[in-house]
């Protein structure tokens, strides 16, 4: 079904908005090449982004190749994530990712959803954030707590299953701010429209916002 054409309004003023106030947003998440975003994004389930790379320059140091995690010393892998929760969980993905990269695809990150979706700790939210970021290729918008708060507050969706958040989104909102509005919505989230208490009184978007849920 097609977005509504107010929604589709509200959604092309809420990008011009976003441009206004946050003009170099980007993933946050530190990282030099596709496969450290990858590890990263699996680390930053259910912890901070500041946190995360903290540990990823030990990480990020130590291991710098698929090959170097396939091999890595379990024990060892698990040691420097701890702090990132759930390490075993999170180790096991990302030497299970580091597998699946060298039998499958030359050691490399791949480039299209399908494939990064077979890649285990790798959902649909982390193949768009490594699609668009590391890539440049809008195929989805990143939909993560924030965004999918944000986007239920300003009215941009009355849905909060992500699949069908993402699916709203990407019919309200251009294609070509697909992947700034993913990285904006986020600075959005973390910087004013907090969980618990958020911050409308400050809020450059508070005239197209109905508060929904608040």
């Amino acid at each position: 079904m097609a977005a509504r054409p107010d929604r589709k309004k509200l959604a092309r003023t809420t990008v011009a908005v976003l441009k206004r106030l946050y003009p170099d947003a980007g993933c946050e998440l530190d990282f030099e090449n596709p496969l450290e975003l990858v590890v990263a994004t699996i680390l930053s389930a259910q912890c901070t982004d500041k946190r995360v790379n903290i540990i990823t320059k030990t990480l990020f140091a130590r291991y710098r190749s698929a090959r170097d995690y396939a091999r890595a010393d379990r024990a060892q892998l698990e040691a420097i994530i701890r702090p990132a929760g759930f390490f075993r969980a999170k180790a096991k993905s990302i030497q299970e990712t580091a597998r699946t990269l060298l039998n499958e695809f030359s050691g490399r990150v791949p480039e299209k959803m399908e494939d990064l979706l077979t890649l285990r700790g790798v959902a649909r939210k982390t193949a768009n954030v490594v699609l668009g970021t590391a890539f440049g290729k809008s195929e989805g918008i990143v939909v993560d707590t924030h965004m999918k708060r944000v986007a239920y507050r300003l009215g941009l969706t009355r849905e909060q299953d992500p699949v069908k958040v993402e699916r709203d989104l990407i019919e309200a909102v251009p294609r070509k701010d697909w992947i700034f509005f993913g990285h904006a919505m986020v600075w959005h989230g973390r910087r004013v429209c907090f969980a618990r208490r958020p911050a409308c009184g400050e809020c450059r978007l508070g005239s197209l916002c109905p508060r929904n849920g608040v």
